[in-house]
């Protein structure tokens, strides 16, 4: 039976289901049942075996009754109890609890991943629901014959991935959390390992990790990439997910298929699970938007007190969007060029092109990633490609070892075109990239082949949709073309004063002024007494401004403070500077044809209120660009280098921008006439 069949077989048994479970809850049942049934075939050739060495060895540890039994097995797992799936049924009034200890009588991964699929509870729900024996029935029948001399490992992972991906379909919305589209997957790993020259050699051993491994999709293509291209070669696969259920069905999957993987439970970042390892490969489908507001104080201490000799030397984006740190935390684990270098693949959303000013967190980690000539492409890709999200999404890929034509360059591939729309949506994955099964244009191989070509201004003919297109896929750019100067120009501050009433009334909005009446002292006769003193000290400057000439228009601060400070002396009131400066400032008024406001040392004052920044692009002279873009208009006008900051962004769209001419003026006109009388025959009709 080939894998599809037994995949249809097994989740044909939801027939049972339909009612107490809702679809997107199907594989809760399906994917342990299927997992209990393999194990439970496989073990039964040894387990008289087993049985027989337990009772002797039961009283010694754990680590040596482990390892004589999976010697027994010849698998990573054993079983001790009497009981298998048949014989759960010869009892079945006591079926719930027999199944349980049978569950319990496992080794301990084993025991692990039945919990982290939350079996118990199911159990429970389908013993309520009187299910139970019917269920257990149709997974031991013989037409479902699950053994290793009827299907072997390899046959038997494609069916429980089929499994897996069924089920993801199933779930729609919730399935994008921890299943990645599997053309996206193959697109990933294409561009990922397409590049290598050594993984045909004989018996090479690779390392493949995946930080987000959800369900095991990327390490399980990138695994059979290699071996459809070597079958001597030994990839050795690593992954981490905090996401129980995930956690369970990878788990399980790679023990299914005998693969040689460790796979850890955790958060990436709390818990790393394999922090002195390096990688040949990485790949990665982190979550979309998701905060680490839970994780702050693990990730900024070790920002804080590592910097580049931890993870995440290279900033922190903002705490509502982690995807970065992801990245930074694969590019820790990279193997030294010395050593031969890593590869990663990652999705993201668009955010981490452009978000973040120059200075930003996100900012300074491109900064970081391109001026390490670690950034080697990225894919724009269709919108509508995942279950749980229509958004845009972008493939990078980061490397340390770059072909030496690549070298201080970066590609970007636009994608967004390369689609077939579905015939049935999935959530809101309505797109998918043609992989040529059903002769439609492939466009997996045409991305991939750009990618290899890496051709600047390659214009290309394909399909999209059953329609041809024509555009520019592909373009290559410096390094340093991403990068850019956030410049900060100032003006002078130019100001007029004048004694008015209304600009003495401004007093009152003053906070140095207004603080004159307040007090701070507990003793209420000593706070009554400076209030009272503040009062009558803001009651003689008024009337000492009031006594000025108001209808003098002072254009020079400091003429204006000398002889305001004359004017206050003749009353008797000498003011603090503080002071002083913030009733020169009530008085005053924005003039741009005044006289500069200069400091201590006779430099001009800034005015903040006509503060302005503009980004250079770094491969241009900032000087040069300040005095072509910006003294024409202000002549006044200086840089504040102290200020000046390097950006990077990556606005991948603007670069692949094609202008389209407005519509004729009589085309619209003629379309809305059309519309207008559409609608008034639809009102007559009413």
């Amino acid at each position: 039976m080939a894998h599809q069949q037994i995949a249809s077989f097994i989740w044909s048994i939801c027939n049972l289901l339909r009612g107490p479970y809702k679809r997107n809850e199907y594989r809760k049942v399906i994917l342990p049942f299927t997992v209990l049934r393999r194990f439970d075939c496989v073990l039964a050739d040894t387990k008289a075996e087993v049985l027989k060495e337990y009772d002797k060895i039961k009283h010694k540890s754990d680590n040596i009754i482990s390892a004589t039994l999976e010697n027994i097995t010849g698998v990573p797992f054993y079983n001790t109890s009497r009981l298998t799936m048949k014989t759960l049924l010869d009892d079945s009034e006591n079926l719930a609890i027999n199944l349980q200890s049978y569950i319990n009588s496992f080794s301990l991964n084993v025991q692990k991943i039945i919990e982290y699929f939350s079996f118990s509870e199911q159990i429970a729900r389908l013993h309520e629901a009187n299910l139970l024996y019917r269920v257990i029935q149709l997974f031991v029948n013989d037409d479902l014959d699950l053994s290793p001399n009827a299907i072997d490992n390899m046959q038997m992972g494609l069916a429980f991935e089929e499994l897996i991906r069924i089920g993801a379909e199933q779930s729609n919305e919730e399935a994008g959390e921890h299943f990645t589209p599997r053309e996206v997957i193959e697109l990933m790993v294409n561009l990922l390992l397409s590049p290598e020259t050594d993984l045909a050699k004989s018996h090479v051993v690779k390392t493949i990790f995946d930080p987000a491994c959800g369900t095991g999709g990327m390490l399980t293509a990138a695994e059979n990439y290699i071996k459809e291209l070597n079958r001597d070669a030994m990839p050795h696969l690593y992954g981490q997910d905090w996401n129980k259920e995930s956690y369970a069905i990878c788990r399980s999957d790679m023990l299914i298929k005998g693969e040689k993987a460790t796979i850890k439970f955790g958060c990436s970042f709390e818990q790393d699970g394999f922090p002195t390892n390096k990688f040949d490969y990485m790949l990665a489908n982190p979550p979309f938007g998701v905060e680490w507001k839970r994780q702050k104080q693990t990730i900024e201490a070790e920002h804080e007190n590592l910097g580049f000799a931890g993870r995440f030397g290279a900033g922190l984006p903002r705490i509502n969007d982690g995807s970065l740190l992801f990245l930074l935390h694969m590019i820790s684990k990279m193997r030294s060029p010395e050593e031969g270098g890593s590869r990663i693949a990652i999705v993201f959303n668009g955010s981490p092109l452009f978000t973040g000013d120059a200075g930003s967190g996100e900012s300074n980690i491109r900064k970081w990633i391109i001026e390490n000539d670690l950034l080697e492409t990225i894919v724009a890709m269709p919108d509508q490609l995942f279950y749980n999200t229509g958004i845009s999404t972008y493939i990078w890929i980061i490397t340390n070892k770059k072909e030496t034509h690549r070298q201080g360059k970066i590609q970007l591939i636009d994608a967004r075109l390369f689609y077939h729309k579905m015939r049935k949506s999935l959530g809101n994955k309505r797109n998918v990239i043609g992989d040529g099964d059903d002769g439609r244009f492939d466009h997996i191989n045409l991305i991939t082949r750009i990618h290899g070509d890496f051709i600047h201004n390659q214009e290309l003919e394909f399909t999209t949709n059953g329609d041809t297109q024509k555009a520019v896929v592909s373009k290559i750019f410096d390094n340093a073309d991403f990068g850019f100067q956030k410049i900060t120009i100032e003006r002078p501050l130019r100001l007029n004063f004048q004694t008015t009433e209304e600009r003495i009334a401004r007093l009152d909005d003053n906070a140095a002024f207004s603080k004159l009446s307040q007090s701070k002292k507990k003793d209420p006769t000593e706070r009554q007494r400076e209030i009272n003193e503040g009062k009558a000290l803001q009651k003689e400057i008024k009337e000492a401004l009031t006594a000025m000439d108001s209808s003098v228009l002072y254009k020079n601060r400091a003429l204006f403070q000398k002889e305001i400070i004359q004017n206050l002396s003749q009353q008797g009131i000498k003011l603090p500077a503080a002071l002083l400066n913030a009733v020169i400032d009530a008085l005053s008024e924005r003039d741009e044809h005044a006289d500069i406001c200069t400091d201590s040392k006779g430099q001009p004052e800034p005015d903040s209120e006509l503060r302005d920044t503009e980004n250079v692009p770094l491969t241009e002279d900032m000087h040069a660009y300040f005095k072509r873009e910006v003294l024409p208009h202000a002549p006044d006008a200086w840089i504040d280098e102290s200020k000046t900051k390097i950006g990077y962004e990556i606005p991948l769209n603007r670069h692949f921008y094609v202008y389209q001419p407005p519509r004729a003026l009589e085309e619209i006109e003629a379309e809305m006439k059309a519309l207008e009388k559409e609608i008034a025959e639809l009102l007559e009709e009413l």
